[in-house]
């Protein structure tokens, strides 16, 4: 089974089972790691936000606009930043790691 590792804001790393057609944001779920993911999924908010490392992000598909318009939302966007709820794991991303940003914009909370 394919494997990936979600690194928190301090750099605490945590590898976790990573099942093929999962998305990242579900993994997290799975395995209690603090990704919010308010909107389930629904690319209706940029809560799930991650941090792809550099050596995975050009392995992953292109985001989509609607993607691209929800990061615009994020907070510390960077030029490797996707939404966890649009990756899906597959044998090619065994090993992925991403890095949780320090914080999230939830506009779904008023």
């Amino acid at each position: 089974m394919p494997k990936m590792t979600f690194i928190d804001p301090k750099g605490n790393r945590k590898e976790v089972d990573a099942p093929n057609g999962l998305s990242v944001l579900e993994i997290a779920h799975k395995n209690h790691i603090d990704l919010e993911g308010a909107c389930e999924g629904s690319l209706a908010c940029s809560t799930c936000h991650v941090i792809v490392a550099d050596a995975w992000f050009d392995k992953l598909d292109e985001s989509t606009e609607e993607e691209e318009d929800m990061l615009d939302l994020a907070f510390g966007l960077t030029h490797t930043s996707r939404l966890g709820c649009q990756i899906k794991m597959c044998d090619e991303l065994d090993g992925l790691e991403v890095t949780l940003p320090a914080a999230t914009r939830n506009m779904m909370v008023e």
